[in-house]
């Protein structure tokens, strides 16, 4: 077992000082106490700002550690994608998705694209994790509704403060050259939307666990709906063979 690392290493500092919270609905958030926790959480967002690209952030310290990936996550184990790693975000950025006004930083549509939980490909905790991350060889399992897995992030070089890392999928038996992922889902993992749904709905800045009961609850009268739909027909073919038979 790697030797514990007593230092934590996440901070919202830079986070809150992109940000304008009185014009972004964005989460201000805190860093949570470092500590033991059960179930990792994960998270994928797709980010239309000024470019294309996905949010790549896992829990670690109280904060969620985040990579902006252009080109999005690849279940070939041959393709190396590049992540930029970005500031700390909060963990209530796990249920944002909607639209962060224009002028505002990372201006543009989030889409809540994967989520789930994550552990250390080998063991051994969040103290393995932080290891990992230190040392610039971060190996993962992702249990995702999309992504599932081994994963890891290898740290390559610096560019100014932002340091680049590549993400690749290992070998593994959700391992496939053949599926484009990024290409073949491209709605919300929370609410089924397509990025032009979220950036012309209803609640357009800030869609979180209210936008999923409310898709829960439309789903549920789409089901009934059809429900009574498919009962009147078959109400209707009766009265037709009874007539018929009279």
């Amino acid at each position: 077992m790697p030797p514990r690392n007593k230092k934590p290493i996440g901070s919202l500092a830079e986070y809150k000082r992109k940000r304008d919270f009185t014009k972004t609905a964005e989460p201000e958030g805190v860093r949570r106490a470092a500590g033991p926790v059960t179930r990792l959480r994960f998270v994928v967002q797709k980010h239309a700002a000024s470019h294309l690209h996905f949010d790549f952030r896992l829990e670690l310290d109280g904060v969620m550690k985040s990579w902006a990936v252009p080109k999005g996550p690849s279940y070939d184990p041959a393709t190396r994608r590049l992540a930029m790693e970005v500031e700390d975000h909060p963990i209530e950025y796990n249920a944002f998705e909607g639209t962060i006004p224009k002028g505002q930083y990372g201006g543009g549509t989030v889409m809540l694209w994967d989520r789930g939980t994550y552990e250390p490909e080998a063991g051994g905790g969040e103290d393995a994790l932080r290891a990992g991350y230190e040392r610039g060889d971060l190996k993962f399992i992702l249990h995702g509704k999309r992504l599932r897995g081994g994963w890891v992030l290898v740290r390559m070089r610096r560019e100014g403060e932002r340091a680049q890392w590549l993400l690749i999928k290992h070998r593994d038996e959700f391992a496939d050259s053949s599926f484009d992922v990024v290409a073949e889902v491209d709605t919300s993992v929370a609410t089924r939307r397509t990025m032009e749904q979220i950036a012309t709905g209803r609640s357009r800045v800030w869609q979180s666990d209210a936008g999923e009961r409310g898709e829960r609850v439309a789903t549920r009268r789409s089901r009934m709906a059809k429900k009574a739909t498919a009962s009147m027909a078959r109400k209707t073919v009766k009265r037709r063979k009874a007539t018929t038979r009279r």
